[in-house]
């Protein structure tokens, strides 16, 4: 016999989780972060309020979480292809895509800018996003390191850096598409920048 449960309970419906994931992201990439409201997000999903406040108890929680999650899912594992440069033209492409996602495209700019104002959420957007997608890509070069493939005392945050700003630069602030041959001649520059 299964666990009841408790009268009073709030049962989370994953139906409605979803949609409320839904229109949290709408709206962030209509209206940006500082005019989400959870009134315009219960709106949009079809729900009360209370159905967003039963998941988080702020519009911060709420839009960070929502981004997480869906972060992890627009980002596969990083590729461990036994080569170095096969690693990374995997996670560039992967980043690449997750720039360029209809949705990401327009909420990650705002909320970057978003982040300069607002140090409390730089830190939690740090913490739920860009920390653990740097922890996979910095798995990617630990990797290639006990292969022999880059030397043990690279400077590591300086590599991180390099190889996502340049893909950020040329999406996100300049707009600019990634040409035939691009990720290649990116890949070539970090690995000679790098010393690999």
């Amino acid at each position: 016999m299964s666990p009841r449960t408790p009268t009073g309970a709030a049962v989370l419906q994953p139906a409605i989780t979803r949609a409320i994931a839904e229109a949290v992201l709408a709206e962030l990439a209509e209206h940006g972060y500082a005019r989400l409201s959870m009134e315009a997000v219960a709106k949009r999903a079809g729900v009360g309020k209370s159905a967003l406040y039963r998941r988080w108890p702020s519009k911060q929680e709420m839009a960070t979480s929502v981004i997480s999650e869906a972060t992890a899912a627009q980002s596969p594992p990083t590729a461990d292809t036994g080569s170095l440069r096969d690693d990374l033209r995997a996670t560039v492409n992967a980043l690449m895509a997750w720039l360029a996602h209809p949705l990401f495209s327009r909420i990650l700019p705002d909320l970057v800018a978003e982040m300069a104002r607002n140090p409390e959420l730089g830190d939690v957007v740090d913490a739920v996003v860009c920390g653990p997608r740097r922890e996979l890509a910095a798995t990617m070069f630990q990797r290639a390191i006990e292969r022999g493939e880059l030397r043990a005392d690279i400077d590591l945050e300086i590599t991180l850096d390099l190889f996502a700003a340049a893909i950020h630069w040329r999406l996100t602030v300049r707009a600019a598409q990634a040409e035939p041959g691009y990720v290649d001649k990116l890949i070539d520059t970090i690995l000679r920048g790098i010393g690999a």
